[in-house]
């Protein structure tokens, strides 16, 4: 892969060709399955047959060379009959993604993963802006195939990166963009092995412990002198030397049982990671064999290869045939004469302390590459599905949002109103009013998607857009707790007070002493309500990480849960307090009178509105563009009519 391409003009028709490709392919190795297993059987009733009527004849010893030779013939066989139901289940898997693609380009995300293990009502934005959950953005970009790469992809959407991080992801979604085969094989060659929902860090960390063979260097000799005695008991007995020779089955036995705890873990830890382990192997194995261009592709190549002399995937490649050898357990019969007889699991234990030393770094930084490159190629996926979407330029200065052509990414099939936006620099406020269903919240969403999908690595849903290094914060779904005797006002309030100990910093301490005799008030709403918004540390210390970042803020509808004085008067203190601190954001309203700041801090506040028009039949048109000044008209009067609920007259 040595150039980068253009991506797909027309994905719709690329996936559509692809799915109708692999589903003819899956249709032919299905009957080339079905013909090999009739083979199979052919040669088993042919080679019985034979092998009867030699024996019928007195020719034992063709009889016996008969037999061997259909064994050799009827292994491979069964291998040429794997690799075919294989290929028929890489076909029918390749098929289902492309399925999945024209199911996301047509707005379809319910069977998708929904990601809500990542959802913390306490996150700046996560909840507000349907970042998990049904419909959600995770659902939208989410092709990784490990538990691993679904929580670094998940991180992402969770933590705005730094420019530099942002322009490597960029880069590397872009070449892999193009690849639309080789992301679904990459995608493909895991899904053949489901059970990968163990955490592999897990197994990682558990690898890391001492190894059972230290201090215990008198069991390896025991390891090939038991099993030969165990050998020769039984060779004995079957030879009809008698019953007794089994007692050289004793050491076999005690030793088994001596370390039977032991054993148990080694097989409880290595079957779990099977199927992670042959996944990542297939999959680095078709990425090792590419060649890259951009430096993430490239740094991770490297860490593939730093590895000692052999290459990662070889090295995944013994660790899983290791994990198997314990999978015999699963028969306890069979593992009962091979532990008996061999010793099974104490060679399986000897062999990955041996593959352990082989590997200096420790599973975790190969298990991490491949979880970074699940996550790049969701981003890739993402790209290469939408063409139109644009590559966010970073901008040097913090909150600095500047869109053409902005639309909402879970908005599908050209339902979404696209609008131009800009904003730059700390202290800036877009007050956003208009009429009820005109758009408000969902234009809020749309800035603060687009802004996580930028700093992310990702395109945005945008002819163009340019950002700054920022924080999201939200506002605009506040529930109550019984449990916690918790209204929706108070747990508003405790929102708000998150957003003031992000944007605290501790020049601006004084500052804040002097807003409360600017404005009159003595906290954001009225006395009674001041002792709510106090800082605590389990709101506060969660974003200690984040706080060096200018928080940009979308706050819906803020204050809803009080009367319209204390409202207007906790909402306009507010805009005076963030005026003063490293943070810009839009404030969407039904409350004209803080329009009215605009006047009062001209450097600090701008409108923006979403109008409704009344059509001559009596029925509303919306048009959802954003438009300058504050909003005219409103509807709340006309909603009720057209739901049959009697208003009068205005």
């Amino acid at each position: 892969m040595s150039d980068y391409r253009p991506l797909p003009s027309n994905p719709t028709t690329l996936f559509q060709e692809n799915l109708s490709q692999h589903t003819a392919r899956e249709s032919y190795f299905a009957a080339r399955h079905r013909a090999v297993a009739l083979v199979r059987l052919a040669v088993f009733v042919a080679a019985g047959a034979g092998i009867w009527l030699l024996l019928s004849a007195g020719q034992t010893a063709a009889a016996l060379g008969l037999g061997v030779a259909a064994y050799l013939v009827f292994i491979g066989l069964v291998r040429w009959h794997d690799a075919v139901g294989y290929r028929r289940e890489h076909h029918r898997l390749m098929a289902q993604l492309n399925r999945d693609e024209l199911a996301r380009l047509a707005g379809e995300l319910a069977g998708f993963d929904p990601g809500r293990r990542y959802l913390d009502a306490q996150h700046p934005y996560a909840a507000d802006l349907d970042v998990f959950g049904d419909h959600s953005l995770f659902q939208l970009l989410n092709r990784s195939t490990s538990r691993l790469g679904q929580d670094w992809l998940a991180g992402w959407l969770l933590t705005p990166a730094l420019p530099e991080t942002v322009r490597e992801r960029q880069l590397a979604a872009a070449e892999l963009a193009p690849e639309v085969g080789w992301q679904q094989e990459w995608q493909a060659r895991a899904r053949h092995y489901p059970r990968q929902e163990t955490d592999p860090r897990q197994f990682a960390g558990w690898l890391r412990e001492p190894d059972f063979f230290v201090g215990r260097g008198w069991i390896l000799p025991l390891l090939g002198l038991v099993p030969l005695l165990s050998l020769v008991g039984v060779g004995l007995m079957l030879g009809g030397y008698g019953m007794q020779w089994l007692l050289l089955l004793l050491p076999a036995v005690v030793l088994n049982g001596a370390f039977g705890q032991v054993r148990a873990r080694y097989y409880k830890h290595a079957t779990t990671m099977r199927d992670a382990l042959r996944a990542a192997h297939d999959q680095l194995e078709h990425f090792e064999a590419g060649t890259w261009q951009s430096p993430a592709l490239q740094r991770l190549h490297r860490t593939l290869h730093d590895t000692g002399n052999t290459a990662a995937a070889r090295l995944l490649k013994r660790l899983s045939n290791i994990a198997g050898w314990f999978s015999a357990r699963q028969n306890p019969a069979v593992a009962g004469g091979l532990n008996t007889l061999l010793l099974w699991d104490l060679w399986g234990i000897w062999q990955l302390e041996r593959w352990k030393r082989r590997i200096s770094g420790g599973l975790e930084p190969l298990l991490e590459a491949a979880a970074e490159l699940d996550a790049l190629v969701s981003l890739a996926a993402f790209r290469a599905a939408n063409p139109t979407f644009a590559t966010p330029d970073l901008a040097a200065v913090p909150l600095t949002v500047e869109a053409t052509a902005l639309g909402h990414p879970l908005l599908f099939g050209g339902e979404g109103v696209r609008n131009d936006f800009s904003t730059t620099g700390t202290g800036q406020t877009v007050i956003v009013t208009g009429s009820n269903m005109a758009g408000k919240s969902t234009f809020l969403r749309t800035v603060g998607l687009n802004l996580v999908l930028a700093q992310a690595g990702a395109v945005v849903a945008a002819g163009s857009f340019r950002c700054g290094p920022a924080q999201v914060f939200t506002a605009m779904r506040s529930h109550d707790n019984l449990a916690e005797s918790t209204s929706s006002f108070y747990a508003e309030l405790k929102r708000l007070r998150l957003l003031l100990d992000m944007t605290e910093g501790e020049e601006l301490k004084s500052k804040s002493e002097k807003l409360k005799v600017a404005d009159g008030v003595v906290s954001l709403v009225a006395d009674a309500t001041a002792a709510a918004l106090s800082p605590t540390n389990d709101l506060s210390t969660k974003n200690e990480a984040l706080s060096s970042i200018p928080v940009f803020y979308l706050l819906d509808e803020i204050l809803k849960g009080t009367n319209s004085a204390d409202r207007h008067r906790g909402a306009r203190a507010l805009v005076f307090q963030l005026r003063e601190r490293a943070a810009s954001g839009l404030i969407s309203t039904h409350d004209l009178e803080l329009a009215a700041l605009e006047t009062d801090l001209p450097a600090h506040v701008r409108n923006v509105s979403f109008n409704s028009y009344l059509n001559p039949n009596g029925t509303l048109r919306f048009d959802y563009q954003l438009t300058p000044g504050m909003c005219r008209s409103f509807n709340a009067s006309q909603l009720m009519r057209l739901m049959g609920i009697e208003v009068g007259e205005d």
